[in-house]
């Protein structure tokens, strides 16, 4: 025998102990004394929204504003017609600087020129202030 098996010689053959007065524990709940413990509630999710990307608005130059308002006056012009549309909207992210990007397809029901913002047939509504480009279908 080994030294350290010498040292509990007189203990190593005993039947393990069974407590008379505390109930036994389940597998589970002794399990569960040894799981991680988030100390930090939260934070993971402070993490991952911190590392989401977002993109800045960018500001169009004088001769892209220049073609997209020669582009917007047409379709004015065609409002009877409902033309459809396909516009790229810079929509501001609800929780941290920047935004995305997205496309807006549908057809033009209207201008309320005094809230500057296209009225669609479906009543989806879009300021002029985040429109970044416009198309209609003979771009497409």
């Amino acid at each position: 025998m080994t030294e350290t098996n010498d040292k509990y010689r007189d203990i190593i053959n005993l039947p393990h102990h069974v407590s008379k007065e505390r109930k036994h524990m389940s597998l589970y709940d002794r399990a569960a004394q040894f799981a991680p413990f988030a100390a930090l509630t939260g934070f993971d999710e402070d993490i991952e929204e911190e590392e989401r990307i977002t993109d800045s608005r960018i500001e169009a130059a004088e001769d892209e504003l220049v073609r997209l308002n020669e582009r917007f006056s047409d379709f004015l012009s065609r409002l009877n017609d409902q033309p459809e549309v396909v516009i790229n909207v810079f929509e501001p992210d609800d929780k941290k600087e920047g935004g995305k990007v997205k496309e807006v397809r549908g057809r033009i029901k209207r201008f309320d020129d005094r809230e500057r913002m296209l009225c669609f047939t479906d009543g989806r509504r879009v300021s002029l202030d985040d429109i970044t480009d416009i198309k209609d279908d003979f771009d497409l």
